[in-house]
C-alpha cells in the first residue's frame, strides 16, 4: 500500500447529521425573530427615530444633529425627542422644525411651564408636544429617567450623543437594548 492509501484509513470518519439542518432550537428562535424584526426596521422608509443625549455639546456637533434629524425628517422619519435649551435634544428639535414640523413629537419629562424660558421658546409651535404633569413634584433626573425610558418606548430606532460617563444615557442603551431597538450610539468623548 502507498503511504497516502495509509494516512486514509487511520483517520476517523466523522458522521454529520443532515435530518435537522432546516429546524432551529427553540432557544434560539427569539434571537432569530429578533434579528428579523431589526432588518425590517431597518428596512422601512419612514421611522419612528428616538434623538436623545447630552446638554453639553460643542456647536459643531449640535450643528452636525441639526442636519442629521433636518435629513431624517426629509425622508419621511418622525423624530422622538424631549425638550432642552441646548445640546442633543435642542439641535434635534431645530432640525426636525427647519423640515417638517408635523414629523416630530416632544416629550417632556415635567410640564411646559416647569421648563426654562428658552426652553418654552423653543417649543413655541411645536405642534406635537406631551407633558406630564403627574411628575411636576419629582426631581427633574428623576423625571428625565422615566422621560427617556417612555421615548424609547415610543421608537423603533434609538440615536444617543453621549460621554462614556453619562449613566442615565447608558442607562437608556441599555433599556433600548432590553426592548430591542436599533441602536446607534456616538461617543463625544
Amino acid at each position: 500500500m502507498s503511504e497516502d492509501n495509509k494516512e486514509n484509513q487511520q483517520q476517523p470518519t466523522i458522521m454529520v447529521p443532515t435530518d435537522d439542518l432546516d429546524t432551529i432550537p427553540e432557544d434560539k428562535v427569539n434571537t432569530v425573530d429578533q434579528l428579523a424584526m431589526e432588518l425590517a426596521t431597518i428596512q422601512q422608509t419612514a421611522k419612528r427615530i428616538a434623538i436623545i443625549g447630552s446638554r453639553n455639546l460643542p456647536i459643531t456637533h449640535q450643528q452636525i444633529i441639526e442636519t442629521l434629524s433636518s435629513a431624517l425628517v426629509g425622508l419621511g422619519n418622525t423624530i422622538i425627542t424631549s425638550g432642552g435649551s441646548s445640546g442633543t435634544n435642542a439641535a434635534a428639535i431645530r432640525g426636525a422644525m427647519k423640515t417638517e414640523p408635523n414629523n416630530l413629537k416632544v416629550i417632556l419629562p415635567q410640564t411646559i411651564g416647569q421648563q426654562p424660558s428658552d426652553v418654552q421658546d423653543q417649543l413655541i409651535g411645536v405642534p406635537n408636544i406631551i407633558e406630564h404633569a403627574d411628575r411636576a413634584m419629582m426631581t427633574l433626573a428623576d423625571a428625565s429617567r422615566i422621560c427617556n425610558r417612555e421615548i424609547i418606548d415610543e421608537c423603533q430606532q434609538l440615536i444617543c450623543f453621549l460621554s462614556h460617563t453619562s449613566n442615565t444615557l447608558h442607562k437608556a442603551i441599555e433599556y433600548a437594548e432590553e426592548s430591542h431597538k436599533v441602536i446607534t450610539a456616538f461617543y463625544l468623548d
